[in-house]
Parts: structure tokens; C-alpha cells; sequence
């Protein structure tokens, strides 16, 4: 068996890392460029299961939505790790609510890269 090269067990999390600074700054078309066509997107709400957003214009219109309800969104990557295809990222996602008082909560990413793009996007938070 030949070894792997390291740039095909990084491909997720350098994927996952680019991901996460376009929706730093906001930016849906930068995020959607690294996701697929056919991509899934579980949300973490509402609790217990979340919603799912499956497809490019149903995964476009939910963070179009979701930055304009929520102009100060920003995730902290805690850790994150993958290999080959997968990537796992623990996150603080920090906002300020209309009244102007900030909050937080963490939670977990899971990853699916195909043809090198997400292909799903699983969210999962605590509390």
C-alpha cells in the first residue's frame, strides 16, 4: 500500500477552514463556491433535530436569511480535525441580538467533502 499525501488528508479541513472565514465575513457566494450542488445542511434548529436544507438554493436562501436576521454572526473554531474526507470542527458561535446584548453558545460541526466540495454539513450544539 503507497502512502496517502498529506495534502489529500488535509483536503476537508483546509476546505472547512475557508468555509469558516466566508461566513466570517459574511459572505454566501465565497461559502457556496466550496459547497456541491446536491449539498445537505442540518441546522440546529429548532431543537430537538433541527431543520434540513438540502441543495444549493434552499442551503443559499438559509444563510442569506440567516446573516440579515443575525448582522453580527461570527465562529470561533475551538479545534478542528479531519482526514481525507471528513472533518470534525468544535466552535463558539457568537452573536448580539436586536437589543444589543451579546450571546453564545457552542457546538460541533461534522463534514462530508465529495469531488472537493461540502456535500453535508451536519450542526449539532449544546445546551
Amino acid at each position: 500500500m503507497s502512502p496517502v499525501p498529506m495534502s489529500r488528508l488535509e483536503l476537508a479541513t483546509r476546505i472547512v477552514l475557508e468555509f469558516n472565514e466566508a461566513f466570517n465575513r459574511h459572505d454566501v457566494p465565497g461559502m457556496m463556491r466550496l459547497m456541491g450542488d446536491d449539498c445537505i445542511f442540518e441546522n440546529t434548529d429548532p431543537a430537538p433535530d433541527g431543520s434540513v436544507y438540502s441543495g444549493r438554493e434552499a442551503v443559499t436562501q438559509f444563510w442569506a436569511d440567516f446573516f440579515r436576521e443575525s448582522p453580527q454572526a461570527h465562529i470561533e473554531i475551538e479545534e478542528i480535525f479531519g482526514l481525507g474526507l471528513r472533518c470534525v470542527m468544535r466552535w463558539r458561535y457568537e452573536w448580539v441580538d436586536a437589543a444589543g446584548a451579546k450571546g453564545h453558545v457552542r457546538g460541533v460541526d461534522i463534514f462530508q467533502i465529495k469531488d472537493g466540495l461540502i456535500s453535508e454539513k451536519f450542526s449539532y450544539v449544546k445546551g
